[in-house]
């Protein structure tokens, strides 16, 4: 009899809590979400070439509708019209222009993923550089991000379709780890990382959802000017790390965005891992 009610104790104590524990987590736990992008309004900052321009070719191809916000605007249109069939919207917009921006945006109509992607980089010295090239990547990379989220941002709380909706702020690896003469453009990049981070708490209640897309140097032509004006010693730096292509970012970024998930990508050196792409949901 005693050790009938030990037993029927230790299930009181310890099994109906341990129970009940489980059956809370499984209805308190993060499901994971699917941003859809079929049918959806997809609209690319910096959509002109590169990292921009391949996002932009993937969503029309996978069915979205699809705005890019950028220069060289007629060319990029055509690419994209070649690779998918589909026609897409161009805004010829500097970001940097609240009320243009604004006017770009709603014209769009009403977003359902927006990826903030456009970008400017100098690398030089901070001794050496002029602090007009530092203020105007400031502008472009933080702030044209903060235009563009907070001119976007009424139409995505409101939109009829209550589904997912996703903001991705496209950052790079020195918005991780300061590198040598990337000071000002490192420190504009590592701004996107809080910007989203405390963004996601703010519009988590609208079903909106933030990621953040560090890429390694990616073949571009941008690349291609930058490397120009490169210091000698970032040049060596860079070259030290495997640079992808822009399709490849625009891939592992794009299914980032959906999954809203952490995906690491990486391949193993001789001696060194190497880091090649990381899409983080704020």
């Amino acid at each position: 009899m005693a050790i009938a009610n030990l037993s029927y104790l230790y299930f009181l104590l310890f099994l109906v809590p341990l129970a009940l524990l489980v059956f809370l987590a499984m209805i308190v736990r993060p499901r994971p979400i699917k941003i859809p992008i079929r049918i959806r309004h997809v609209f690319i900052t910096g959509g002109s070439s590169g990292i921009g321009l391949a996002l932009a070719r993937r969503a029309a191809a996978e069915g979205a509708r699809v705005s890019i916000l950028a220069r060289s605007l007629e060319e990029a249109r055509q690419s994209i019209r070649l690779s998918s069939g589909i026609d897409v919207a161009v805004f010829a917009t500097d970001v940097r222009d609240f009320e243009a921006v604004k006017a770009a945006a709603d014209k769009a109509g009403t977003i359902d993923v927006l990826v903030v992607n456009q970008g400017l980089f100098v690398a030089l010295e901070l001794e050496k550089q002029e602090l007009d090239e530092v203020r105007s990547m400031i502008e472009v990379n933080l702030m044209g991000s903060f235009n563009m989220i907070k001119a976007a941002l009424p139409g995505m709380k409101n939109r009829k379709d209550r589904g997912p909706a996703s903001i991705a702020l496209v950052s790079s690896q020195a918005g991780q780890v300061g590198v040598y003469g990337y000071t000002a453009y490192s420190a504009s990049k590592f701004g996107l990382r809080g910007l989203g981070e405390a963004l996601q708490q703010e519009v988590i209640a609208d079903n909106i959802h933030l990621s953040l897309v560090f890429p390694p140097d990616t073949d571009t032509p941008g690349l291609v000017e930058e490397n120009k004006s490169k210091p000698q010693l970032t040049s060596v730096i860079a070259g030290s790390s495997s640079m992808m292509k822009a399709d490849e970012v625009a891939k592992k970024a794009l299914d980032g965005i959906k999954s809203v998930e952490l995906v690491w990508n990486y391949r193993e050196g001789a001696q060194t891992k190497k880091w090649k792409l990381e899409v983080v949901g704020a």
